[in-house]
């Protein structure tokens, strides 16, 4: 049975693999109509995984739209060394901490009117969950998970974010620790140590808010609607 659940799993990855591989045939070949296949499939994952990781959400869905423009510019580089999937994610975390390089240098020197807020101690109050929408149950279940999440979302931006990243990819986008370790280039130890820290930090981040609910439960509505964060349309011109 194990020798054909493995057959059946090897089978499965091919039949990735030579989807990716006339995806990006066609990507290269300037087709449009690949370029939008991409953009659907893969743009809501993308942009939510960048909100989890900057230190503005408000800033992910231009940086979403960069990484779609630096896919379009530079396919000709992906020579399938890596899953294409692999290879976008990489390219997503890459521009998510030039952002946040970028915000330590200056975004922390502007005061408006809509930036986050910060406590006595110099934390950042601004919740993720504020723009996660629920369009299911009634409004008492709708105002009951909705708080949840925005505790969730609140006490993964506290999270150091090389064990974040970790928690994201393997608890919200699901992926396999070998992929993960493959995008961000460390070993499966690696990868294991930052996800049991991440766990470990995230889960004191909810019990000192208060969370006593199930830790458990708590990041499955979290995770449950990972890809329900409010996607605004793109609105540059990709070329």
């Amino acid at each position: 049975m194990q020798a054909g659940m493995a057959v059946g799993n090897l089978a499965s990855a091919i039949g990735l693999h030579a989807e990716d591989a006339a995806l990006v045939a066609e990507l290269k070949a300037g087709s449009e109509e690949a370029f939008a296949q991409l953009i659907a499939h893969y743009r809501q994952p993308l942009y939510s995984l960048i909100a989890r990781s900057v230190q503005d959400p408000a800033d992910a869905a231009d940086i979403t739209q960069d990484v779609f423009i630096k896919v379009f510019r530079n396919i000709g580089s992906f020579h399938g060394d890596s899953t294409l999937r692999t290879w976008l994610y990489r390219i997503a975390l890459h521009e998510a901490s030039n952002q946040r390089r970028w915000w330590s240098r200056h975004k922390r020197q502007e005061i408006t009117i809509d930036s986050p807020g910060e406590d006595e101690e110099g934390e950042e109050t601004f919740c993720l969950g504020d723009t996660l929408m629920d369009g299911h149950g009634s409004p008492f279940d709708h105002a009951a998970q909705s708080e949840v999440r925005e505790r969730v979302e609140a006490a993964l931006r506290q999270v150091p974010e090389a064990f974040r990243t970790v928690v994201v990819l393997r608890e919200i986008e699901g992926m396999a620790y070998e992929e993960i370790a493959e995008i961000l280039n460390v070993n499966l130890g690696t990868v294991k140590s930052r996800l049991r820290r991440g766990r470990d930090a995230l889960k004191t981040f909810l019990l000192a808010d208060g969370c006593t609910s199930s830790y458990g439960q708590t990041a499955a509505i979290s995770a449950g609607q990972a890809h329900t964060t409010a996607l605004p349309a793109m609105h540059r011109e990709v070329a």
